[in-house]
């Protein structure tokens, strides 16, 4: 995105990928919910969020050791315009999909084309900004671009490729589990429950296995995921030896929990991965579609009356540090106290439409660690006050005298958001609000979230060192009211449309971070989500006879690490 890629043309292999390690094996994960579709790239359905990394591949391909750099897949090769108003790729000769048929351009542009008009939403935004694709040789496609906008070179890079042929006479958005798209990656579902398991197995003539890019990668010879009802279940199915790996989010129960007879025996290995990327944002969002949540005055008392630091030492024993803002932890994050000239000089013609205390100073609320927060919920009354919420006979009402109601959305099996959830609504029932609890199952809630109707529910974004157009998707103004965005809060913020469109002309580093420390300031003090804890370093429990390289990417435990570079050890 910036400067020089860190890999020379003639590199044998990404740094983080150990290129001798052996062929073989299994891993087997746990998810809770279910799934009832095997095409990730449709609206429709729920389908298992893994499939979308290991079955599928795109022209170009991600170092996660570097910010955003990429390199050669599908395509042996790229040209770009000085101002990257147009990309063109070469497609590699070799390239094939799982059934063995050759990748065409004919295929790249049914690609592009269904996924911007029939795909999934977060396919869309890219579409809309592309004035053609054509193809420009045998083998070569060319992209042109409406919009400045020096990030789509790579995004284009980045969408995966599917079989046109396999869709005829069929309505690609319509797919659920009757057909599995085909794709060009070294993995292909071979089985499958309903709700209760997937396997994929890796192919053996997958095309890719001389690559550069590839070697090191994708070792395992099978890959499982089995689908429990909740995280309890899953818990003790890892115990039981039914699961070959974990990813444990809380820190106290990595330190109190993971002592079992396994771990004991030395069979079950406790690995720390950390990473240099922002924390993103994990919290409890609000829809500002909806009443009392229009108002940030009300979003602060929410935020006042949520007890982080009792909370967190309840849950976590103190340890997992609090989200500050949605960068934290970077380069990227905000600032404290006032922004410096040249963010200022950015919020500026839209001081009119931020929080009063943006362009002045803003931090999280915090409380004295006690179980009551007093000081921290007078503030909440008084700001509720304001708002024009006062108590009546115990209950909090506006001004026509309706009471202040609101219900939190949750996921079937989400046992640690059901009990922060419980803690939380102790408080705001102290102060006068009546508060529900609703849990759904994996299919009604992903329909619910995609119609934004929910007044509270569970968040978390994870934010990269190179944010860019899915930020559009996250928080844009298109997507208050689109159906199926990823835009939960319902932002519809000029100033932050405006930072998103600065960050993707931004021509040097210093210009691109002072419009991402701008947006995560307007962010930050609208007080959209509740942050909770960071996830400052990755915790995984597995299986001794898995393993991983010594040489960790600066992004940690993300997408490419696990299973893309461990391996199976016999011995």
């Amino acid at each position: 995105m910036y400067g020089t890629p860190a890999l020379p043309p003639d590199f044998v292999s990404l740094p983080y990928a150990n290129p001798e390690a052996p062929k073989g094996g299994r891993i087997v994960f746990g998810n809770t919910g279910g799934f009832d579709s095997l095409n990730p790239f449709v609206q429709k359905g729920t389908s298992p969020w893994q499939l979308r990394f290991w079955g599928y591949e795109s022209l170009l391909g991600r170092s996660w050791d570097e910010p955003f750099s990429l390199y050669g897949l599908l395509a042996e090769s790229v040209r770009a315009a000085p101002d990257r108003s147009w990309v063109e790729f070469d497609l590699h000769p070799d390239a094939r999909f799982s059934d063995g048929s050759p990748v065409t351009v004919e295929d790249v542009i049914w690609s592009y084309q269904t996924l911007g008009t029939a795909g999934h939403l977060r396919y869309r935004g890219l579409a809309e900004q592309i004035a053609g694709i054509r193809q420009t040789g045998p083998r070569s496609v060319r992209f042109d671009f409406n919009t400045a906008d020096r990030e789509l070179a790579l995004i284009a890079g980045m969408r995966p490729i599917l079989k046109k042929a396999q869709w005829d006479g069929k309505t690609f958005a319509a797919s659920g589990l009757d057909d599995i798209p085909i794709g060009t990656g070294a993995y292909v579902v071979s089985d499958f429950e309903a709700g209760r398991f997937v396997t994929l197995r890796r192919n053996p003539d997958y095309w890719g296995n001389d690559l550069p890019f590839r070697r090191g990668t994708q070792n395992f010879d099978e890959l499982r995921i089995e689908f429990y009802g909740d995280e309890t279940v899953l818990f003790e199915a890892f115990k039981a030896g039914e699961l070959t790996v974990n990813r444990e989010f809380n820190a106290e129960k990595w330190e109190t929990q993971y002592n079992f007879p396994a771990v004991q025996r030395g069979d079950i290995i406790k690995s720390e991965i950390p990473h240099r990327k922002p924390s993103g944002m994990t919290g409890f969002v609000m829809n500002t579609r909806r009443a009392p949540f229009q108002d940030w005055r009300v979003r602060e008392a929410m935020l006042l009356a949520f007890n982080f630091e009792y909370i967190n030492d309840t849950l976590t024993g103190g340890v997992q540090p609090r989200i500050t803002s949605y960068f934290s932890n970077s380069e990227l994050a905000m600032q404290p106290g006032p922004p410096s000239a040249d963010v200022r000089a950015l919020l500026a013609p839209y001081s009119e439409t931020l929080a009063p205390d943006a362009l002045d100073g803003y931090a999280l609320p915090q409380s004295d660690g006690t179980a009551r927060n007093r000081k921290n919920l007078r503030r909440a009354v008084n700001l509720l006050a304001e708002a024009g919420w006062t108590v009546t006979d115990g209950v909090l009402t506006d001004r026509n005298g309706d009471p202040f109601a609101f219900d939190v959305l949750l996921r079937q099996g989400d046992t640690g958001n059901q009990t922060v959830i419980e803690i939380y609504r102790q408080a705001l029932e102290r102060l006068g609000m009546a508060v529900t609890v609703t849990t759904v199952d994996d299919a009604q809630y992903t329909a619910r979230i995609g119609e934004y109707d929910f007044d509270m529910t569970p968040f978390r974004r994870d934010l990269s060192l190179s944010p860019g157009n899915e930020q559009r998707l996250y928080w844009g103004s298109g997507g208050a009211e689109t159906p199926g965005s990823r835009n939960l809060m319902g932002v519809a913020s000029p100033a932050v449309d405006a930072m998103i469109d600065t960050m993707l002309t931004a021509e040097t580093r210093t210009d691109f971070v002072s419009a991402v420390r701008a947006l995560d300031r307007v962010l930050t003090t609208g007080r959209y989500v509740i942050p909770i804890w960071q996830y400052d370093v990755g915790r995984i429990a597995h299986s001794r006879h898995l393993r991983f390289p010594d040489r960790l990417p600066i992004y940690g435990d993300a997408v490419g690490f696990l299973p893309d570079v461990w391996w199976y050890d016999p011995e």
